[in-house]
């Protein structure tokens, strides 16, 4: 979930194509999987549950392999490790718990003339279709295997373009999922240009992509050539406010924590902090004593502070340091894949570091004296994909709230919302289009179908000629509920 087409994001490389599908190409893959939805067994609330059941005992089975692989890939932190998994199968098991009730057609108010004439309006979900899912890096399984479980569950068999970056959890996907999964349900391909390339010329019923913003539009230029609906999950430079009342103590070990967690490659994390200026001092000693607290003096030797994905990723987050404004931090070992945590220290609109998503564990600290014009500078910015704010003034939060864009975030935290299952999770004009996450995700990857059910033998005679008065008057009636 990055905005620009730099080294972080591999979706476009060269390479050979591997695949858990028997059959030869993509096409042949899309064919099959088409043809399969074709005979409606994936709408049924049986196959849909057992793709579930099938994806909690891939997990299950091979949590520690998991586990590894993601170490093994960069997120060398076992909380970040060995979340990936049981996420993963927590969102299978949430939704499998609640698919029952989202699956049951819901009653829609009608206009009281014809609800005492006997009519109903029904809504019904149904699937799309068969679905594409374009994975990012930083969520080795979660940004996988989260929106596999929307899509399976909504009855759309899908396919999942994992990125090439996760060398370890792409080789294990490609063993596993077709010991699991019948490859008409749930499939897995990786490759390069070329496979992207003719993944998007195929007529997906809908694509589900986290990704760059240059992606993105890429991808939706592909889906508008079929008039495919599509749920973009993208990024931006998320702000961090902090205000003159927060707990600075608090607001700087939680937006450390936040940028400097899966080695700041997340979609939500603070992109920077701005800080009224009477606390800013302040603010900065804090950050200095959260990193030390929670990765030592030393955090390339701690294994609970993770790798960057690749040294060209590190090499273009060591370009973004400006050396005079480093207060802690600002080492790098690009073919270690490592990244100090790094806090800058007076940073102004007008640096380089601010220009895009930075992707990586840099903290750029900022400062404000006026919350308004403060507010009126990040609105005139591309709409983030998270916004958080600290502070003890329910008024100044209120309005943070109800001025800023962006697509979701916290008050007095980081990060966190987006473990909530309960909760939607998505961006807004350059951070995404739609959202998922349980109900959520349901919803956007079904169609809602409308249906009023007419009882045989009750005609509206004022919709028949001739057109009397009363009839014309009558029309009236579609406008009271």
């Amino acid at each position: 979930m990055s905005t620009s087409l730099k080294p972080r994001t591999r979706e476009f490389q060269t390479g050979p194509i591997q695949s858990t599908s028997e059959w030869g190409s993509v096409e042949e893959l899309f064919g099959k999987q088409k043809a399969y939805f074709g005979t409606d067994v994936t709408k049924t609330y049986e196959w849909r549950v057992d793709q579930l059941d099938r994806l909690v005992r891939m997990l299950k089975e091979n949590y520690k392999r998991f586990a590894d692989a993601s170490c093994k890939d960069f997120k060398t932190a076992a909380q970040e490790n060995v979340f990936e998994v049981s996420a993963s199968i927590a969102t299978s098991e949430f939704t499998k718990s609640q698919l029952k009730e989202w699956m049951k057609p819901v009653e829609a108010p009608l206009p009281k003339f014809l609800t005492a004439s006997g009519h109903k309006g029904m809504v019904y979900r149904e699937p799309y279709g068969v679905t594409l899912i374009i994975c990012p890096f930083n969520g080795p399984l979660v940004l996988s295997l989260r929106p596999a479980v929307a899509a399976l569950s909504a009855g759309n068999p899908c396919m999942l373009k994992l990125s090439e970056a996760l060398l370890a959890t792409d080789e294990l996907l490609l063993e596993l999922i077709p010991e699991y999964f019948e490859p008409e349900a749930l499939s897995a391909v990786v490759g390069g240009r070329e496979i992207v390339t003719n993944l998007l010329k195929l007529p997906f019923d809908f694509i589900i992509l986290t990704g760059s913003v240059g992606v993105g539009k890429v991808v939706m230029r592909a889906a508008a050539e079929h008039l495919t609906p599509v749920l973009l999950e993208l990024g931006g430079q998320n702000p961090a406010i902090v205000d003159e009342t927060a707990n600075v103590p608090d607001a700087a070990k939680k937006i450390v924590w936040g940028a400097m967690a899966w080695g700041g490659q997340w979609c939500t994390s603070p992109g920077y902090a701005v800080v009224h200026e009477s606390v800013a001092e302040e603010f900065v000693a804090e950050c200095r004593k959260a990193v030390v607290e929670l990765y030592g003096s030393d955090p390339k030797s701690n294994s609970d502070y993770s790798r960057i994905i690749s040294a060209a990723a590190v090499e273009r987050l060591a370009s973004l340091i400006d050396l005079k404004k480093v207060v802690y931090g600002g080492k790098f070992d690009a073919p270690a894949r490592y990244l100090d945590p790094t806090i800058l220290y007076p940073v102004f609109w007008s640096d380089k570091i601010m220009e895009d998503e930075i992707f990586g564990p840099l903290l750029p600290i900022l400062t404000f004296s006026d919350l308004g014009k403060l507010l009126e500078k990040i609105k005139s910015l591309p709409k983030p994909l998270a916004g958080y704010v600290f502070s003890r003034n329910q008024q100044a939060i209120d309005r943070v709230l109800q001025s800023l864009s962006f697509g979701g975030g916290a008050v007095n935290q980081t990060n966190i919302f987006l473990f909530i299952e309960s909760m939607p999770y998505g961006g807004v004009g350059t951070s995404g289009i739609g959202n998922y996450y349980g109900k959520y995700g349901y919803d956007s990857l079904t169609h809602a179908k409308s249906i009023l059910i007419s009882p045989p033998d009750v005609a509206i005679d004022h919709l028949f000629p001739p057109y009397t008065r009363e009839k014309v008057h009558a029309l009236n009636q579609w406008f009271e509920y």
